[in-house]
């Protein structure tokens, strides 16, 4: 099955959102200098760019992420979390019966951030935690800024390359 993209600006950079029958399977930081179109595509953008303007969106088109039962219950998880709230690393794995390490390595392998939104889950201790998309933590504090989140929570990774446009297997022309 060929999937379906197209790439939109916003305040974290250009995304591109993939979208495979009717289902969004990816969203990762870049562009690509055309977009193919398919079924869910106009939803999908439609709902991410009111996100991008800033709008408080709960997220209604079809998502199938690809991983495992785990990263599968922390991702179903994480969608419960509310625009503008964040929820601990330490809270989500008491309530998932797992670690915070755990967690946070769900977090980073979600192919569909921001829509399945990781960058709500921050450290107990007040920072923001990690962050693996787009430009790293930047980007995970650009997301809550946006939402409203109080800032600056402290930060406490590294500034990370983030994914790219290949990351997730989605060949482009």
């Amino acid at each position: 099955m060929t999937a379906a993209y197209a790439s939109l600006p916003g305040p974290v950079g250009w995304i591109t959102v993939f979208v495979e029958d009717g289902a969004v399977v990816a969203l990762e930081w870049g562009r690509t200098e055309a977009e193919v179109p398919g079924l869910g595509l106009d939803a999908a953008v439609t709902e991410l760019r009111r996100y991008l303007d800033g709008e408080p969106v709960s997220f209604g088109v079809p998502v199938r992420p690809a991983g495992g039962a785990f990263f599968q219950s922390v991702w179903r998880r994480l969608v419960a979390i509310p625009w503008g709230q964040t929820v601990s690393y330490g809270a989500l794995a008491a309530e998932l019966a797992s670690s915070p390490r755990a967690i946070a390595r769900a977090c980073a392998a979600n192919p569909i951030p921001i829509i399945i939104p990781c960058h709500r889950v921050v450290a107990a201790s007040g920072g923001l935690g990690g962050y693996s998309g787009g430009d790293g933590i930047d980007t995970k504090a650009a997301l809550l800024a946006l939402e409203g989140v109080g800032l600056p929570l402290q930060r406490t990774q590294k500034k990370s390359k983030g994914r790219t446009l290949h990351g997730h297997g989605h060949p482009l022309p």
